[in-house]
């Protein structure tokens, strides 16, 4: 029985194990912290009794994703009335709604811009979901028949609108000013400046996903969803090893490696050939995370009552507010009003926190390996939308792009994405090759979301490059 090993027990590093094991190998998989899960973490960060999600959260892309529908994962997915909320200063919000036609309507005059710019990816939600999410490499078959679907004139429009900034889109696309805002506020999710492309494609993809799958959470925390999967790939016959530092590519017919370039490059130990090695190095981060996570006396008091419906709520006013905050991000400078992302987990899995009580964490974008502390301008966001925040913390727990880093290696500098997602790394990741997956040592792939198709919490990185790990030990 050929034998393979996965370094890393993340979402990636499991999918790839899992496939593995699904075609027959033996299985090994090698997690250096002593938790499963990578980005898929709970703890009792603040206060006993209080579970919070140490880094990933809120999981479209998981029910989304090919891979974990075929596993009948044993979690309990939690879906809020609404998945998203962004509130203005006027005490009203734009909520986006489970029903497309529902939140076409809350944006007023920009209803029908929004029907047809969101509507036909919504209806050929299948095609959509193989050229984002894959496997990849794609074929051109995949292409064709997305092309089938919208036909000629709609997959232009698609890819355009897609591969386009996300100012672009908003101020092409919609009349109201509320409108472009609540659009960017989706589009920052890709940690890219709103004038950078596809920063649209992310905002597009979100919207559409709230309507296809909506924007759930595990019951119980995200650490439900590792051990899912843990659980699936130990009834597969995968063994599974924590605090078990990798320090070098250990010798297996096949090695799949859940890791950053950085940490291939020290894993390979000047194996690797000199020009691969030095596109490697040449590898791209985007901008880290500030992370809070509070317990709370109360839920929080949010000024429009639309904000107590949803699971996210982006707080950041203006387009023109949330650009200047991810610019900030991009140049080296903290932001003195940053763009806040929210989540209220426990306003819908009571399992979060004790009886009365609730939790809520939120981020903003700061440069890459930043040491600023923002709670204080976090907070004050917060405030902005819900006065009366600040009485309700009854603790509160901080992670700066260091200590998001310390807990997980691939986090280099806080950079949730492993790696900027722009028009130059958003396929072509970590190098430039037909088959990023494959590097040049024999029987070793990285599989880690600086593969196709990136971050977000999904596992077909780990998939797909073990689709490829697998084709080539049969050619062997």
């Amino acid at each position: 029985m050929p034998r393979a090993v996965v370094i890393g027990s993340g979402p990636n590093g499991l999918a790839a194990a899992i496939t593995l094991a699904r075609a027959g190998l033996e299985v090994e998989v090698h997690e250096a912290e002593e938790q499963l899960g990578g980005g898929l973490r709970s703890a009792e960060l603040t206060l006993p009794g209080f579970v919070h999600d140490v880094c990933s959260s809120v999981h479209p892309l998981s029910l989304a994703s090919p891979l974990f529908r075929t596993l009948e994962l044993d979690v309990d997915w939690v879906q809020p009335d609404a998945p998203a909320a962004h509130p203005f200063d006027d005490g009203t919000a734009v909520l986006l709604e489970r029903s497309l036609l529902a939140t076409a309507a809350g944006l007023g005059r920009d209803d029908g811009a929004y029907r047809r710019l969101v509507g036909p990816l919504v209806e050929s939600w299948p095609e959509v979901e193989r050229v984002l999410l894959g496997p990849h490499p794609l074929s051109p078959r995949t292409l064709l028949q997305l092309g089938d679907r919208l036909g000629p004139r709609g997959l232009a429009a698609a890819l355009r609108a897609g591969l386009s900034s996300a100012r672009a889109l908003a101020e092409g696309h919609f009349a109201d000013e509320r409108t472009r805002a609540w659009f960017a506020g989706h589009a920052a999710h890709s940690m890219l400046p709103l004038e950078r492309r596809p920063s649209a494609g992310f905002g597009l993809t979100l919207a559409v996903l709230g309507h296809v799958v909506g924007w759930p959470f595990p019951r119980g925390g995200s650490q439900r969803l590792a051990d899912a999967l843990t659980a699936k790939l130990r009834d597969l016959g995968g063994e599974i090893r924590t605090s078990s530092l990798v320090d070098s590519l250990p010798r297996a017919d096949l090695v799949l490696a859940d890791v950053v370039p950085r940490e291939l490059l020290r894993l390979a130990r000047g194996r690797l050939p000199e020009r691969y090695e030095r596109a490697l190095h040449s590898y791209r981060h985007g901008p880290g995370a500030f992370k809070v996570d509070w317990a709370l006396d109360g839920p929080i008091p949010w000024s429009t009552a639309e904000c107590r419906r949803a699971g996210t709520v982006h707080l950041g006013g203006s387009l023109d507010e949330i650009s200047a905050s991810e610019w900030d991000a991009w140049r080296g400078r903290p932001a003195e009003r940053p763009f806040v992302l929210l989540a209220q987990t426990s306003l819908f899995d009571p399992t979060r926190a004790p009886a009365g009580k609730h939790t809520a964490w939120a981020y903003c974008h700061v440069p890459n390996s930043s040491a600023e502390d923002m709670t204080e301008r976090i907070e004050a966001q917060v405030e902005r939308f819900a006065p009366g925040f600040h009485e309700l913390v009854l603790a509160r727990h901080t992670m700066g792009p260091a200590e998001l880093e310390a807990r997980n290696r691939n986090l280099v500098g806080g950079d949730l994405n492993a790696g900027a997602m722009d028009l130059g790394q958003l396929l072509l990741r970590p190098v430039r090759r037909p088959v990023p997956y494959r590097t040049p040592l024999t029987g070793v792939y990285l599989c880690s979301a600086a593969t196709p198709p990136g971050g977000g919490v999904h596992g077909m990185c780990g998939f797909s490059a073990a689709r490829v790990a697998l084709r080539d030990l049969e050619r062997a």
